[in-house]
């Protein structure tokens, strides 16, 4: 039995649950402020966090090598 489109296109949408919000292509979500930011953060600050994401890393290669 073959269902027209309009048929499976409302049926699809009677699940429920209500849309939080619409918007259309024209309108985007609006931006968001974010807590923290990589390049809010001092050279130093940044300089001292890729080191030590780096060193942990580098002893889990070790630890995983023993």
């Amino acid at each position: 039995m073959l269902h027209s489109h309009d048929r499976d296109h409302a049926q699809a949408h009677e699940h429920g649950h209500a849309h939080g919000h619409t918007h259309g292509p024209s309108s985007p979500h609006p931006s968001q402020v974010v807590p923290w930011s990589i390049l809010r953060m001092a050279l130093i600050t940044r300089l001292g966090t890729a080191l030590a994401v780096s060193l942990s890393l580098w002893v889990a290669v070790v630890l995983a090598m023993k």
